[in-house]
């Protein structure tokens, strides 16, 4: 007994690899955490430091213009509560499909599995393209419609393989045990499989809510009510509007009334990224478990 506590009590030296591991490590950092604390710096440092070339990883002439021309827009509340809203519901409907495909794709029982499959993988390497979407959109009636930034993408295809690989690393017993006793496949799901498959439905939400909030593309081509802007395309909007007046003015104003372009865009990337940064350390407790066990047996 008094061996195995000393043996317990020795530290694990540490090995050639270990530190080669723990340097890589803090360099990939680095990279992350620096262009984050120079957009930082570029957002709140004067139009005069930015225009010298001054700033580095600490605002230089410290100013918060930059922030209050964006939010000094009348409807950039609005855009915010709708983005908000849009993100929310994009996310639901695209986890309630990727659900409903990737369950029944467990069951042996279901006649054209494979075929299903691989059609639905087919997808991931083969696309309609964007003229061929664009046509269907507008065909389809959902031009100018929150639908035409929810339906086209509502449902990823590496998504649901993760899902489904998730479902089917759930021990059969319990399933079983459950039909025994009378329950329904659809009672199955939401009794057994969802409650235990927690993990998985939190990391590939925050997959799709990160999706649609950084989305910009969609809306770009088929939106062109500004009430239906999600916050990506107004913000573009706000920083095309400044550029504009940067060109007619020859790009001699730059310290004058308006914001540099490379300040607004920088306070464009930190007005997105927060929210996500609020969420994300939420799910964490999620995100290792969900990724690792889906992609087990894939």
């Amino acid at each position: 007994m008094v061996r195995v506590a000393s043996n317990r009590g020795k530290k694990k030296k540490m090995t050639v690899a270990d530190i080669a591991i723990i340097v890589f490590i803090v360099a990939l950092s680095f990279t992350c955490i620096v262009p984050f604390l120079y957009m930082i710096a570029l957002s709140f440092s004067s139009n005069e430091a930015i225009i010298s070339q001054k700033v580095g990883l600490w605002p230089v002439d410290f100013t918060a213009e930059t922030y209050k021309t964006i939010l000094s827009d009348m409807d950039m509340l609005y855009t915010l509560g709708y983005s908000i809203v849009l993100t929310i519901f994009y996310t639901l409907v695209c986890m309630f499909l990727t659900i409903c495909a990737a369950y029944p794709l467990t069951k042996k029982r279901l006649k054209g599995r494979n075929f299903i499959l691989t059609a639905l993988v087919f997808t991931m390497y083969f696309s309609g393209g964007l003229i061929p979407s664009y046509i269907l959109v507008k065909n389809l009636g959902m031009m100018n419609s929150i639908w035409s930034l929810v339906l086209p993408g509502a449902m990823s295809v590496f998504n649901m393989i993760i899902l489904k690989t998730f479902f089917s690393n759930l021990p059969e017993s319990l399933e079983e045990s459950a039909a025994i006793d009378g329950c329904s496949d659809l009672g199955i799901l939401i009794k057994i499989v969802l409650p235990l498959s927690l993990p998985s439905i939190a990391t590939l939400s925050l997959f799709y809510a990160v999706d649609r909030w950084n989305g910009f593309q969609d809306a770009l081509f088929y939106i062109t009510k500004k009430e239906l802007y999600p916050m990506q395309m107004k913000l573009y909007q706000i920083i095309s509007a400044n550029q504009q007046l940067d060109s007619q003015q020859g790009g001699e104003g730059s310290v004058g009334s308006y914001i540099v372009p490379e300040s607004l865009k920088a306070a464009s990337v930190m007005f997105t990224t927060i929210p996500i940064l609020l969420i994300y350390p939420k799910l964490q407790k999620y995100f290792v478990d969900g990724v690792m066990t889906g992609a087990i047996k894939g």
